[in-house]
């Protein structure tokens, strides 16, 4: 289950999440953080990865083209990076089972679904 978190998250937070999404990286590992969202797109579909993000960006995008790649969209407000991280721990089971299932293209979790 490869994740390829967007700028917008920290880093940092993507190492922590390997002991449960071992295969996931953020666009600076590639050095995409500059590339626009056709660039990335096209990336995380050729590479099988689904793209994690808080940007609506990808989501008109998801509406508009459909997977793959497989979006996940965390409308959550200013929160923290351990706050995302809980959230993203809090809510592995849902995103596993989304990425599982052949049918969908978007999840969109949003500060009603945290804590």
């Amino acid at each position: 289950m490869k994740l390829l978190f967007d700028q917008h998250f920290s880093f940092r937070m993507v190492k922590s999440l390997r002991d449960v999404f071992p295969e996931s990286h953020h666009l600076r590992f590639y050095n995409l953080e500059h590339c626009s969202d056709s660039e990335i797109w096209d990336f995380a579909k050729k590479n099988a990865y689904s793209i994690v993000t808080k940007d609506s960006d990808f989501h008109q995008r998801s509406l508009v083209y459909g997977a793959p790649p497989k979006v996940i969209w965390l409308k959550l407000k200013n929160a923290a990076r351990s706050t995302e991280e809980l959230f993203v721990r809090e809510k592995m089971e849902t995103i596993r089972e989304f990425l599982e299932e052949e049918a969908s293209s978007l999840l969109i979790f949003t500060e009603e679904s945290s804590f």
